[in-house]
Formats: structure tokens, sequence, C-alpha cells
């Protein structure tokens, strides 16, 4: 459906404090989501910018952290330099007995004219969260904190 949000739900075998430092620590973060991330601080109004290249097209990404509470919920403003649009990214988190349930909502994708930019389409978002947290999240935090 159209302006929808996409949103993912992810389940971990671990804490919420292990899996809070993946997706808010600068040096966590490069480890499984995005190696070229040149900073991050998990704080109020905090920007940054980076360049991934896709099918030999650089997009710059811009962030800005728009909310913060610790523990549950960060998200930030994600928008791309030199493309229309501006979107949402939220990750919350739930404990759930011994594991943490992580849902992940991404809001305004819309925006990005993925009709015209076929990159910054929903289905790709879709299926580039899939991977991310799905699998390299996953994977990460099950090396990092294995017995």
């Amino acid at each position: 459906m159209m302006n929808e949000p996409l949103v993912l739900e992810q389940a971990f075998n671990t804490s919420i404090e292990h899996v809070w430092s993946a997706i808010t620590s600068f040096n966590e973060m490069k480890e499984w989501y995005f190696p070229m991330l040149e900073s991050f601080e998990p704080v109020l109004g905090f920007e940054t910018k980076f360049k991934v290249e896709n099918k030999g097209i650089e997009y710059l990404h811009v962030w800005k952290v728009d909310e913060v509470v610790p523990l549950k919920k960060i998200s930030y403003e994600w928008k791309f330099g030199g493309y229309p649009g501006n979107s949402l990214l939220s990750f919350e988190l739930y404990a759930q007995n011994s594991k943490t349930l992580l849902i992940l909502m991404h809001s305004n994708l819309e925006s990005f004219r993925g009709d015209i930019y076929h990159d910054l389409s929903k289905e790709n978002f879709r299926l580039g969260w899939q991977q991310i947290i799905g699998k390299n999240l996953v994977n990460y935090l099950e090396e990092k904190y294995k017995d």
C-alpha cells in the first residue's frame, strides 16, 4: 500500500543492552551495518553523511538523529543528497524473556520517488533491510555473544 511504513520484526537471542549497543555504537555499526560510516552518535540532533556506491552510482546518505530513548528507541531522518525525499527510520527494542525483539519502521519511503530512481524504491529497501537486519545483524550478534 502507498505511504505505509515498511516494518520488519527480528528477534535476537541476546539482551537489549547488546542489541542497543549494536545499533547505536559507531564502531559496532561499522562492522555489520555500513562499513563506510564516518561518524555516529546516539544524540538528538546529531548529523552524519557518508557515501555508498551501488552499481557504479554513489549515494550520499544523510542522517539526522530525531529521537533517542536509551535501550528502547532510536530514530533518524534519512535522505539522499541530490535526490528528492526524506524518510524516518526507527528501531524499537522490546524484552521477550531472554530475547530481544527489534521492530524496524522505515516511513515515507515513497518520497524518494522509487518510480523514477529504482535503487531508492520501497522494494529495494525491504530487500536491503531483510539482508541488513535479518542476516548481517543476526550473524554479528550471534558471533559476538556466542557462548
